[in-house]
C-alpha cells in the first residue's frame, strides 16, 4: 500500500494526483446519487415523475439547504488546514469541532422550517397539479435527512484535511451502493414511486453522515478529532466567509438551473426539461472532477500558505493548471462519444425524444469544450478560498453564475431558440475563466504564488 501523503510534503504531479484522486472520486460518486434516482424513476416510475425529480432537486431552496454543509466544509477546511500549517493542532481540532457543531444546529433548524414550508416553496417556483404533489412529497421526505446531508458535504472535505482522503472515498462508495440498492428495493420491489426514490436518498445521507461523525468522535490516527469546542465567533464568521464562494456557486447554480427549466418549459415543454435533466447529470459528473480536485488540493494550498511555503504554492498552482487542461480535453472527447448511449440509458423508448436529446448533447458538447474554462474558473475560485480570501473567491463565483450564465440563458433563446439554451454555458464558462485569470495575475505578488 502506498505510504500516507502529508500536507507538508513537496508535491510532484503524480503525488498531487494520488492525493486528490480520492476527493475527485468522492465528488463523482456523490454526484451519482441523484443520477441513480433519475435512472430508477425514469425507468420504473414514469416520465412525469422524472420531470418532477428534475425540477425539485435543482430547486434553489432545497439544494441551498444541503450546500450549507459545503460552505462550512470548504471554509472550515481552509481555516483548519491553515491552522495546522501554523503548527497549532490543538486549536485546529477545536475549530473543527466548533464548525461541525454549528453546522449541525443550523441543519436541524432548517430541516424543520423546510419541511413546514415545502408546499409554499414548490408552488412559488411554478409547480402545480401532480408535479406540485410529487415535488412536495420528494422534498419533504428528503429534507428529513438534512442534518446528515450537511455532514456528508462537510466531511467529504474534512477527510482531506485530516489526511484521510481514502477513508472519505470508501464512505462515499458505501453510501453510493446503499443508494442504488435502496432505489432498486423501493421502486422495483415495493413500487413506492418517487417517494421511494426520496426515501432511498434520505437514508443514504444518514449512512454517510452518521458513519463520518462516529469516526471523528472516537480516537483515530488522523490529525483531526471531535473534541470539546470553545466558542469562537470570529472563527465561525471567517469560516462562512471563506466558504461563501463555493456556497454561492452551488446555490447560484441551482438558481440558474431553475431559469433553464423555466425557459425550456416555454420553448420545448416537458420534453425539454427531461433532456436538460440528462445534460445536468453529465454536467454534474464532469464538473465533479474539477470540484473534487479543487477540494483535494485546497488543504495543501492552505497548509503551505499558513507555513509561508511560497515556492510550494507556485508549484501547486503550475501543476494544477496543467492537470486541468489535460482533464478538459479528455472530457470534450468523451462528451461526443457518450451522447447517444447515455441518452438511451434513460430514454429506452427512443423515438423523437431520444433524437432531440442527442441533438442537445451535440450542441452542449461545445460546453464540454468550455470545461477547459470551467475547470480554470472553479480552480481559481477554490484557490483563493484556500488562501482564506473568500471575497475574491465569492466574486468569481457570483460573476460566473449570476451575471454571465444567467444573462446568457435569458438572452440566447431570443436569438437562437432552444439551441441557444444548450449553448449558453459556453459563453458563461469562457467569461468566468477570463475573470479568474485576471484575479490570479493581479494578486500574484500579494500571495507569492
Amino acid at each position: 500500500m502506498a505510504s500516507r501523503i502529508h500536507l507538508s510534503e513537496h508535491f510532484t504531479s503524480g503525488k498531487l494526483l494520488r492525493f486528490t484522486l480520492p476527493a475527485i472520486a468522492m465528488n463523482i460518486f456523490a454526484s451519482l446519487y441523484i443520477m441513480v434516482d433519475g435512472f430508477f424513476v425514469a425507468n420504473f416510475a414514469g416520465k412525469s415523475e422524472f420531470a418532477a425529480l428534475t425540477l425539485i432537486m435543482p430547486m434553489p431552496v432545497l439544494n441551498i439547504l444541503g450546500t450549507i454543509g459545503y460552505m462550512f466544509g470548504v471554509g472550515g477546511n481552509a481555516l483548519v488546514a491553515k491552522t495546522l500549517g501554523e503548527n497549532n493542532p490543538v486549536r485546529a481540532r477545536r475549530l473543527f469541532s466548533l464548525i461541525v457543531l454549528a453546522s449541525s444546529v443550523v441543519g436541524v433548524v432548517l430541516m424543520v422550517l423546510g419541511f413546514i414550508f415545502m408546499p409554499w416553496i414548490a408552488g412559488m417556483f411554478g409547480a402545480e397539479g401532480k408535479l406540485l404533489a410529487d415535488s412536495v412529497l420528494y422534498g419533504r421526505i428528503f429534507i428529513l435527512a438534512l442534518p446528515a446531508w450537511i455532514w456528508v458535504y462537510e466531511f467529504q472535505l474534512f477527510f482531506v484535511a485530516a489526511e484521510k482522503p481514502r477513508l472519505g472515498l470508501y464512505i462515499t462508495i458505501l453510501t453510493g451502493l446503499c443508494n442504488a440498492v435502496l432505489d432498486a428495493l423501493f421502486l422495483i420491489v415495493f413500487r413506492w414511486g418517487i417517494a421511494g426514490a426520496a426515501a432511498a436518498s434520505a437514508l443514504t445521507q444518514l449512512v454517510g453522515g452518521v458513519f463520518s461523525i462516529l469516526y471523528f468522535a472516537r480516537k483515530n490516527d488522523s490529525v483531526l478529532q471531535l473534541v470539546k469546542p470553545i466558542w469562537d465567533g470570529k472563527a465561525l464568521v471567517k469560516c462562512c466567509a471563506n466558504g461563501s464562494s463555493e456556497f454561492m456557486a452551488e446555490a447560484a447554480g441551482s438558481f440558474v438551473e431553475l431559469f433553464y427549466n423555466v425557459q425550456l418549459l416555454r420553448y420545448a415543454g416537458e420534453n425539454g426539461v427531461i433532456i436538460f435533466g440528462l445534460l445536468t447529470y453529465v454536467n454534474q459528473i464532469f464538473s465533479a472532477i474539477f470540484v473534487g480536485y479543487s477540494n483535494g488540493v485546497g488543504p495543501v494550498i492552505s497548509y503551505h500558505y499558513g507555513a509561508q511555503g511560497h515556492s510550494e504554492l507556485r508549484n501547486l498552482r503550475r501543476r494544477s493548471i496543467k492537470i486541468i487542461v489535460v482533464a478538459s480535453v479528455t472530457m470534450f472527447v468523451l462528451s461526443g462519444l457518450l451522447a447517444r448511449p447515455f441518452s438511451a440509458l434513460f430514454l429506452r423508448d427512443g423515438g423523437q425524444l431520444l433524437s432531440d436529446a442527442v441533438h442537445a448533447f451535440r450542441i452542449y458538447s461545445f460546453a464540454f469544450l468550455a470545461f477547459l474554462f470551467m475547470g480554470i474558473a472553479i480552480f481559481t475560485s477554490a484557490f483563493f478560498t484556500a488562501l482564506n480570501n473568500g471575497q475574491v473567491s465569492a466574486l468569481i463565483s457570483f460573476l460566473r453564475l449570476f451575471v454571465f450564465e444567467l444573462s446568457a440563458v435569458m438572452l440566447f433563446p431570443l436569438l437562437f431558440g432552444v439551441d441557444g439554451i444548450w449553448s449558453a454555458a459556453v459563453f458563461a464558462e469562457f467569461m468566468a475563466a477570463v475573470t479568474g485569470g485576471v484575479f490570479m495575475a493581479a494578486l500574484q505578488k500579494r500571495y507569492h504564488y
